[in-house]
């Protein structure tokens, strides 16, 4: 059984803490933990815990390590994105955006990117691959009912509103 990790927040700094371990222990020591890279960033970069290079080619999906485990509190997740650098200038991104990291999942975390590029793209160890949100969730409990309340737009989708 599972022990739950309740959620506690720093008096002065407000932030939430959380449990995080390196996978590989010493080995990937030298690699930061993820780290907001300016006062007001709301994701966390994500460095590559690769030994060695990988090149993603065009149309290529990879898994890439980043040798961390973390222990999210109930009522939060983990929301894995692409870097927009990366997104814009290579055609890198994370191929299942956003990544769900559920609070009861202590397995190493790993970015699932895509080359949509024309080019292939080489990661090194240390790189920057994505970054991740830290998100309370909200679990639903369903209320079947015969109608719905009715609204403006009602069934009106898919481009329905125009461009």
């Amino acid at each position: 059984m599972s022990e739950s990790v309740n959620p506690s927040t720093d008096p002065k700094s407000g932030l939430l803490s959380i449990p995080i371990r390196r996978v590989r222990g010493e080995l990937d020591a030298d690699l930061p933990l993820p780290q907001y890279m300016s006062d007001r960033a709301a994701g966390m970069d994500l460095f590559a815990a690769i030994d060695g290079d990988l090149t993603i080619q065009p149309q290529e999906v990879a898994l890439v390590p980043t040798g961390l485990a973390v222990a999210i509190p109930a009522g939060f997740e983990g929301q894995i994105r692409a870097r927009s650098g990366l997104a814009i200038h290579h055609g890198l991104t994370v191929i299942n955006a956003p990544g769900t990291i559920d609070s009861d999942y202590r397995g190493e975390i790993k970015v699932a990117l895509i080359n949509l590029g024309k080019k292939s793209f080489t990661i090194h160890r240390g790189d920057r691959i994505g970054q991740m949100i830290i998100s309370q969730v909200y679990r639903a409990q369903w209320d079947l009912r015969e109608d719905l309340d009715e609204t403006d737009r009602n069934e009106g989708g898919f481009g329905h509103t125009g461009r």
